[in-house]
């Protein structure tokens, strides 16, 4: 059976860096998780306060980003076969 594969050589340069999908994954997962969180605190987040997460914006919007994070860099997407 062939191995399907394909590894892509890292950028060499800053240059090449800031213009690769490498550098610039982690930072639309993590926004794109916040804003999430951020939604769910808004929509679905409880008032009261007995919920720890979801009743504060800066920890829904937190918790959401190192979702989209772990998303994005874990290991089951890191195209290692």
């Amino acid at each position: 059976m062939e191995n399907n594969c394909e590894i892509r050589p890292r950028p060499k340069t800053f240059r090449e860096m800031i213009k690769s999908w490498h550098f610039w994954k982690p930072f639309l997962g993590v926004f794109l998780g916040g804003v999430a969180g951020f939604s769910y605190y808004y929509f679905i987040g409880c008032s009261g306060g007995s919920c720890a997460i979801t009743s504060s914006p800066v920890m829904s919007t937190i918790w959401g980003g190192l979702i989209g994070l772990f998303l994005v860099k874990s290991p089951c997407t890191s195209g290692k076969c």
